[in-house]
């Protein structure tokens, strides 16, 4: 965690409440109910610190990032996890059979992955090669933008995020990102209203993460069958 920026280290403190509970949560309804740790899984996007924080749910795990991604396990609870990491695009998962995951995972990726059309493949794939599917993302509709961690700031027009976010929020102050590198983040950063999620995710029940019991943080889409028949949507 020590090598990780500050913002993020403030990021993770704040936020590990709700970690912890959509972890409870991700046990409850994918992993007990197979009866123990599955077979396989795809984490879309994610990273091996994401799961060697917590014992094996899978007894194979395979990270995917359109980067490399450099890390050696480092101790036993570590190496319990078999985890591979894997350079491909999320948006077009072709190497991998229909639903050759017991289980397609992806946690705060796809706001990041492009346009509406990306996004819509994204999902696409993820729904494809996953027999269950769990998927989150940040909530539109919440006051606080969580990757400034400013209120409102991603309800302005995209240009004006890119003149004022170095100036008005923790993470331009933190940051100190370079005028590149603020343009960057907010051309691919698109966070999806429960409208847009729960239509790229037609089979899946939608869960809403909500702060302060009243404001919608985040969602989660939960498809739990173990075959290509999929439940019918709930949304929640």
């Amino acid at each position: 965690m020590s090598q990780l920026p500050l913002i993020h280290r403030i990021y993770a403190a704040i936020f590990r409440i709700w970690r912890q509970k959509r972890h409870r949560l991700f046990l409850t309804r994918i992993v007990n109910p197979n009866g123990g740790p599955l077979a396989s899984m795809l984490d879309v996007g994610g990273y091996p610190g994401y799961w060697t924080a917590n014992q094996p749910v899978s007894a194979r795990t395979v990270c995917l990032n359109i980067h490399e991604v450099d890390w050696t396990p480092s101790n036993a609870l570590e190496s319990s996890h078999h985890i591979e990491l894997v350079v491909g695009d999320g948006c077009n998962m072709a190497e991998f059979p229909d639903h050759s995951f017991d289980l397609a995972f992806s946690n705060s990726v796809i706001e990041h992955v492009g346009n509406t059309a990306k996004q819509e493949a994204f999902a696409k794939e993820v729904r494809r090669v996953g027999r269950r599917v769990w998927v989150q993302t940040p909530a539109y509709e919440c006051i606080i933008e969580p990757h400034y961690m400013a209120p409102f700031v991603h309800y302005f027009p995209k240009f004006l995020q890119k003149k004022l976010l170095r100036w008005i929020s923790p993470w331009g102050w933190l940051q100190r990102p370079s005028q590149h590198a603020v343009d960057e983040m907010v051309d691919t950063t698109r966070l999806l209203t429960k409208r847009e999620f729960s239509a790229l995710f037609p089979d899946c029940e939608i869960v809403t993460e909500r702060m302060l019991w009243i404001f919608p943080k985040s969602y989660i889409a939960i498809r739990a069958a173990t075959t290509s028949e999929a439940p019918a949507q709930t949304n929640k």
